[in-house]
């Protein structure tokens, strides 16, 4: 089974567009939604809940807004599937490109990474001014990890990958953290065109970029200390 986690704080917008473009996506392929919500003030996790039975939907309702990292380990604790894939709730993530991301983590390696840094790839709707921050970050990551789109928060792994491994949830960018820490012998990237979110407001802000400077730091240190292969 692959199960697919979206983590979520007031989603109730784009939810139900996204489990209708991944059904679609999906077609015959066993599959459940884990929506991991953080206590949304305006019914998400209800708009997701209602979903079912038409959507193989299953919602982890958390308390408050603990982060997206912890919210998408809640998520690999929760789903039922061998093969786990994370992204985002509010379509900046094209659910027509996870059977893609199952298909290389099946055929080709053990984790793969959807990526706007590799030929095919590319992002749209950005300002200047956000697309070299985002370069800046990936370039920074790109040193301590093998894939140049180090940032992706859109990824699919086998659960072996991270069975038994100690993950730090710390801020946004558990996909870093998962291709930092993972066990593994190959990741691939799949070429994806990011696009700006079509509907709320976005998490993004210095308190994610100081969170990003931190697991660097830590990762950096690891991988001197021999702690990361």
């Amino acid at each position: 089974m692959i199960s697919v986690v979206v983590p979520t704080y007031n989603e109730a917008a784009t939810i139900p567009k996204l489990a209708d473009r991944l059904a679609r996506a999906m077609g015959p392929r066993p599959w459940e939604l884990v929506v991991v919500d953080d206590g949304s003030p305006d019914g998400t996790a209800d708009v997701a809940q209602a979903l079912a039975p038409a959507v193989p939907v299953r919602v982890v309702r958390r308390s408050g807004k603990l982060g997206l990292a912890t919210a998408v380990m809640a998520g690999f604790d929760a789903a039922r599937g061998d093969t786990l894939v994370v992204m985002d709730a509010d379509l900046s993530h094209p659910p027509e490109v996870v059977p893609r991301l199952v298909d290389a983590v099946r055929d080709d390696g053990e984790l793969a990474v959807g990526s706007r840094y590799v030929s095919g790839g590319g992002t749209a709707d950005w300002p200047l001014r956000r697309r070299i921050v985002s370069r800046v970050a990936c370039l920074m990551g790109s040193a301590l990890v093998p894939v140049r789109d180090a940032t992706s928060g859109f990824f699919a792994l086998r659960r072996s990958v991270i069975d038994g491994v100690r993950l730090d949830p710390i801020g946004f960018k558990i996909g870093f953290e998962v291709v930092a820490r993972g066990r593994y012998t190959r990741v691939v990237e799949v070429p994806y065109t990011f696009r700006d979110r079509e509907a709320g407001q976005s998490k993004f802000g210095k308190r994610e970029v100081l969170s990003y400077l931190i697991q660097l730091a830590k990762v950096a240190r690891d991988r001197v200390a021999g702690k990361l292969r």
